[in-house]
């Protein structure tokens, strides 16, 4: 009996350059550009790492509106 390989769930692709969807794993097949999965992380109660992603995100946007601000 042949196997059928399962589709994993990550297997479409999007172009960050031109936004167009794809299955090639490797680069877009109309512009060239980079792809990486359009789904989201998983998301987890438990997240260990959470506090200090919050923690650089805020000091990250902390300072791009120091920075924006003449």
């Amino acid at each position: 009996m042949r196997q059928v390989p399962r589709m994993s769930r990550g297997i479409l692709r999007r172009c960050e350059k031109c936004g167009l969807y794809t299955l090639r794993q490797d680069k877009c097949p109309y512009c060239g550009g980079p792809v990486k999965t359009p789904h989201p992380a998983k998301f987890s109660p438990d997240d260990k790492y959470g506090e200090y992603r919050r923690k650089i995100k805020l000091q990250l946007l902390q300072g791009n509106a120091k920075a924006s601000t003449p």
